[in-house]
């Protein structure tokens, strides 16, 4: 007589979506971020695993029974995640690379402060990108397309059916070469008025010598920088905005890849 009605098939099942839910989850920016407390990722697993299993789940049976199979899935499963937070990692970086060139025009080069997501010291600037980007993305649903393209790898690709095509690389390569043209549009007004500062006081140091151009320039290029970074939220907002809106298609065409 089974008192408890245990069902290893269920209890497998349950297991193997637990195990893509909280690999995936625990790489994915925002979600797996150092800033969240270990306990409160683990819960947030438990609970997505909960709300997902009766409708998302993969069948025990698909559970191996050797341990070196089961060491390639869970590498199978990590690769995953870390394609999903490539892809919105990508996102970031232009940010933080305009950042950083925003903040050597301006002359906060000096100032530092510590990034959240690689303990690294970055530019003030930068950081200040990051987390108006951050909140963009946010309040734009960013993080539902994060969750969206978790469920999708439930469909596309089975615990142990991941494969590594050369078209997923390629595809990675083609959004990575989308880093340095986002940051340098993202970073472009704010460094062309800054050049016109630099032209105006090289035309002042020239018709007066006595002038010390390099103290007097300081706060000006301080000045106009800021004027122009307040400008350059509208255009910061369009490319997250345009991102998000191809976030869809692109973790379906990467799944799709690694299937």
């Amino acid at each position: 007589m089974d008192l408890f009605n245990f069902d290893p098939a269920t209890t497998f099942s349950f297991l193997l979506t637990l195990l893509r839910v909280s690999i995936v989850l625990f790489v994915l920016p925002f979600f797996g971020g150092q800033t969240v407390p270990k306990s409160v990722k683990g819960a947030l697993c438990l609970i997505l695993t909960w709300a997902l299993w009766p409708h998302l789940s993969f069948p025990g049976v698909l559970l191996p029974n050797h341990p070196f199979q089961l060491v390639l899935m869970f590498l199978g499963e990590l690769v995953i995640g870390m394609t999903l937070m490539l892809v919105v990692r990508f996102l970031f970086a232009a940010v933080q690379m305009g950042g950083q060139v925003i903040g050597f025009q301006m002359g906060f080069s000096m100032i530092n402060v510590a990034d959240p997501l690689t303990g690294q010291q970055v530019v003030i600037t930068s950081h200040f990108l990051y987390m108006t980007t951050l909140l963009t993305f946010l309040s734009l649903g960013g993080h539902l397309y994060l969750l969206e393209g978790l469920a999708d790898s439930f469909a596309l690709i089975p615990p142990g059916g991941l494969v590594f095509t050369v078209t997923a690389a390629h595809d990675l390569i083609r959004f990575a070469e989308q880093i340095f043209s986002m940051s340098i549009k993202i970073a472009a007004p704010v460094m062309g008025a800054i050049f016109m500062v630099d032209l105006a006081l090289a035309l002042v140091g020239r018709a007066s010598p006595q002038m010390n151009v390099l103290i007097l320039g300081f706060p000006i290029k301080i000045s106009v920088g800021f004027f122009f970074l307040g400008v350059l939220f509208t255009t910061l907002s369009l490319h997250v905005e345009g991102f998000i809106a191809q976030m869809g298609p692109m973790f379906r065409h990467l799944l799709m890849a690694l299937s």
